[in-house]
């Protein structure tokens, strides 16, 4: 077992900020990631998600990122090549690959965080796991009767295996205009559902209308709730990929059928749509089985925050996590998380970085 002040769980924007926070205030964080290499989530995005197609990168502080230049280049490329120069420039040793399997309360004022390469005794934990390794697939009667494919977004990668098939998608945000875009006119037929009817911006979405969104999930989480997603409340920004869609005229809704059958899928009345392959693009749920031992959920599911901060454990700070799940909210946390840690081990001002 090591000691350590400050252990950050995850490497991607969420994790690099708080680690960038944390040397600026005097802490040398020990830093943990389950992933092959740097880049976070972004390692494992379909490669036909290129540069020119991603509605938002926001620079990791600290260090000016050079605009890219080929847009054609996929972003499961470029994310993590930036990721990695920034590891190099901000001098943080990552471990890696490293996945932590639990964090309880340990002896006196530590939690022990237990990994698959070993423990670490931390005076406080920042945690930033992310979404990505828990996709959401909600269930509908008949699902497991369906006899043609079923694939959540997470394991979409590109539009040339569904060639002459048709394909329902379901979901309303980003991840669904992305398939649609580039499926539609491939696919033989393709056909979007979701719960809601989905809303469009045609604003820039700047920097009022994003503090407003991080605002309106920091609400829930404040009331022990689960976090709505941050794009769930932002709606569809007429991006390059919602526009490509809407020039296929594949963004035409339809609500939420009420039932999979072997070939298709039906709504109570009585309409039906052939299908071969369905793609749930329904979002992502936290990653956070290996805080179990913590027994932090409230009755209503959520987790009790004051900012990153959890209300029953006050050593652990949650960033990705509820108004941070996003790129939006991500740096911000990293800061806010680092303050935090600052007055919890220190008790000492923090100066503004």
């Amino acid at each position: 077992m090591e000691s350590a002040d400050v252990v950050v769980i995850g490497a991607g924007q969420a994790g690099l900020s708080s680690a960038y926070f944390l040397r600026r205030f005097g802490f040398d964080p020990v830093v943990l990631d389950a992933g092959d290499g740097p880049g976070g989530a972004w390692r494992y995005r379909s490669p036909s998600l290129t540069m020119d197609k991603v509605h938002g990168i926001f620079d990791l502080p600290g260090v000016h990122r050079e605009p890219n230049a080929d847009g054609r280049r996929p972003a499961s490329l470029v994310v993590p090549e930036y990721y990695a120069d920034y590891e190099r420039q901000l001098g943080v040793p990552v471990l890696r690959p490293v996945r932590v399997r639990a964090v309880a309360r340990g002896a006196g004022e530590r939690l022990l965080v237990t990994a698959d390469a070993g423990q670490w005794a931390a005076r406080a934990v920042v945690n930033a796991t992310g979404t990505w390794t828990r996709p959401y697939w909600p269930y509908y009667p008949g699902a497991g009767d369906f006899r043609g494919r079923q694939l959540h977004y997470a394991g979409y990668r590109g539009p040339e295996e569904f060639a002459g098939l048709r394909v329902v998608v379901v979901g309303g945000g980003n991840s669904a205009a992305h398939v649609l875009s580039e499926i539609a006119g491939i696919a033989s037929a393709t056909l979007w559902v979701t719960r809601r009817p989905p809303v469009f911006r045609d604003d820039n979405f700047g920097e009022d209308a994003r503090r407003d969104a991080v605002a309106m999930v920091e609400e829930r989480v404040r009331a022990g709730l689960p976090p709505q997603s941050v794009v769930a409340v932002t709606g569809l920004g007429y991006t390059p990929i919602v526009r490509e869609a809407l020039a296929k005229g594949a963004l035409e809704r339809l609500p939420m059928f009420s039932r999979i059958t072997p070939d298709a899928v039906t709504w109570q009345d009585g309409r039906r749509f052939a299908a071969d392959v369905i793609i749930w693009a329904t979002g992502f749920r936290s990653a956070l089985d290996h805080l179990a031992p913590l027994r932090l959920r409230e009755p209503g599911g959520g987790i009790r925050m004051d900012g990153t901060q959890v209300l029953a454990e006050p050593r652990l700070q949650l960033v990705g996590y509820g108004p941070s799940a996003s790129t939006i909210g991500a740096n911000r946390a990293g800061r806010e998380a680092a303050r935090a840690v600052r007055r919890l081990l220190t008790a000492a001002p923090v100066p503004t970085p």
